[in-house]
């Protein structure tokens, strides 16, 4: 973004606006990503995850409400589109492809907005849809 946003998707540095920024492109892989990453391997184990399943479902309902949380009634994470949605999408892409946003409707409605967008129908026309089952 610094190097090629042209001012776009993110904050001014010196804003206070900013740190929450940084927080969420960091928080999507350093933290929120992890459980459900751990539900895409250990899901493939059957029983033998079984035992893992019940911490797995807790820090998934922890992230993905802390998420519900912070969007409340706002449309983006940060008040207007930026990078932070940008970043966070695939948090999104995994929770609702798992099931997990039936009871998060803030959630739910970003995930929906993100898709909408033309650049997101752009990206999948390039790349290709998600296969989680791969």
């Amino acid at each position: 973004m610094r190097r090629h946003g042209g001012g776009r998707l993110a904050p001014p540095a010196d804003s206070d606006a900013y740190e929450a920024y940084v927080q969420w492109l960091h928080y999507a892989e350093g933290s929120a990503m992890l459980p459900l990453m751990l539900q895409l391997y250990v899901g493939r184990l059957g029983e033998a995850g079984a035992p893992l399943q019940p911490r797995i479902d807790s820090e998934i309902a922890n992230h993905l409400d802390y998420v519900e949380q912070a969007l409340g009634s706002r449309e983006w994470l940060m008040g207007e589109f930026s990078a932070a949605d940008i970043q966070m999408s695939f948090v999104g892409e995994v929770a609702r492809a798992f099931g997990r946003l039936q009871t998060r409707p803030s959630l739910a409605a970003w995930v929906a907005r993100f898709q909408a967008r033309p650049a997101y129908r752009r990206a999948l026309e390039a790349g290709g849809a998600y296969n989680f089952a791969a």
